[in-house]
């Protein structure tokens, strides 16, 4: 019998966010380039979400990637998971997500946009849950009230949230409301990556390797500084019960933690270091990282770092799509698929309960599905957990209290 397969990392853009990217002129925005002759077909519209991607020195047919029906159709995500036999994903909004939206309207966009999420779930039960997505750029009390109305969702199981948190990354202060909001209501941080690092890192010659750059060591190195910043800030020391799941298999932060620890242990300047919890007891207390990492070598180092009933496996999806002609069409295989499940099968050799959980029965502990995953209890928690989460709920409430004073 084939394993469980959950997604725990696979986007949609609901119509209306297509309307919104469509809407504008800069970055974000959904290009349609214009015919080649008078009498040629419309190409296809092109994704612009990069500050790369909206390069002037090329065509307008050639900046950013083509978006088809995957993006932002729910029949087209179904159909995948069918073709790939993935029980339940948990979608989630693609970046840059509401990052660039003005103050006024960032709060009732969230709730349109997290209301059309749940929504698409409710249609289709048992297949489908949801993260939702923040207003980040409103006041942080319109972000931490969006958590609390997620909360009630039932089919919502926690948000997706950039790097730049309200503008200034992670480690802000400014964020403990949010991040005590989250603890109190033991929903799941999703931290995913957009603005890679910044473009001259890569030099002059980058767009002769299309996005393999930003995509392959921008994006990882950027959730890797990101979750750094937020263990050298202290976070987890505030917010002990705190859930976040790293993308990527936590970009560089498996193979790096242990030079973390050690320039911690041995920092001279400041305070920096001194009374803060091991980074290792974070990782493995506080993180989940999903398996979107496309080889064994750096799924064994995922489950090194932070246990293998931490590790969640995904797809992506619609990214990656098929390049070689007619890969991937009807009941084809994504090689991208296939390589995320290639490297659960490589690294656990001879282990099948830790592949099995990975795979997807560490999602049906952590979200709350049924062992089969095609039901959804109240909210995915752990059971023992309860006593120790009433107290850090009652310290968010004063965390909270004394951010309002400021």
């Amino acid at each position: 019998m084939a394993p469980l397969l959950v997604d725990i990392h696979t986007h949609i853009y609901p119509p209306s966010y297509i309307a919104l990217l469509s809407a504008r002129t800069s970055t974000p925005y959904i290009a349609q380039p214009p015919p080649l002759t008078p009498t040629s077909p419309l190409p296809p519209p092109r994704l612009i979400i990069l500050p790369s991607d909206d390069d002037p020195s090329l065509p307008p047919s050639a900046r950013g990637r083509p978006i088809d029906a995957s993006y932002s159709s729910i029949d087209a995500k179904l159909s995948f998971m069918t073709h790939h036999r993935i029980s339940t994903s948990i979608i989630s909004l693609a970046n840059p997500w509401l990052d660039f939206l003005p103050p006024a309207t960032a709060a009732a966009t969230a709730r349109a946009v997290n209301d059309d999420m749940h929504a698409l779930c409710a249609a289709h039960p048992g297949r489908l849950l949801a993260f939702g997505t923040l207003p980040v750029s409103a006041p942080p009390p319109a972000l931490v009230a969006e958590v609390h109305r997620l909360a009630a969702l039932p089919l919502m199981r926690g948000l997706i949230l950039g790097t730049t948190g309200l503008g200034a990354g992670l480690d802000d202060p400014a964020l403990d409301p949010l991040w005590a909001a989250l603890q109190a209501t033991r929903q799941l941080a999703f931290i995913h990556p957009h603005y890679g690092l910044p473009a001259e890192v890569f030099g002059p010659h980058a767009h002769a390797s299309g996005h393999v750059l930003p995509l392959a060591l921008g994006f990882p190195l950027e959730t890797t500084v990101a979750f750094v910043r937020m263990y050298l800030a202290g976070v987890f020391e505030r917010f002990p019960r705190l859930r976040v799941l790293l993308a990527h298999a936590g970009g560089a932060v498996p193979f790096l933690a242990g030079r973390v620890d050690s320039c911690v242990r041995h920092e001279r300047v400041g305070a920096q270091g001194r009374g803060k919890r091991d980074v290792w007891d974070v990782l493995r207390r506080n993180v989940w990282l999903d398996g979107v990492v496309y080889s064994s070598v750096g799924l064994k180092a995922a489950v090194e770092a932070v246990g293998r009933e931490r590790v969640l496996w995904g797809t992506d999806h619609p990214f990656f799509p098929p390049v070689a002609e007619g890969e991937g069409e009807g009941e084809g295989e994504w090689l991208s698929v296939r390589m995320n499940v290639e490297a659960v099968e490589r690294a656990f050799v001879g282990d099948k309960a830790g592949a099995e959980g990975v795979l997807g029965g560490n999602a049906v502990r952590l979200l709350g599905l049924d062992q089969e995953g095609s039901e959804v209890r109240e909210r995915g928690v752990d059971d023992d957990e309860d006593e120790e989460d009433e107290e850090d709920e009652e310290k968010s409430d004063k965390v909270v209290e004394e951010v309002a004073l400021y």
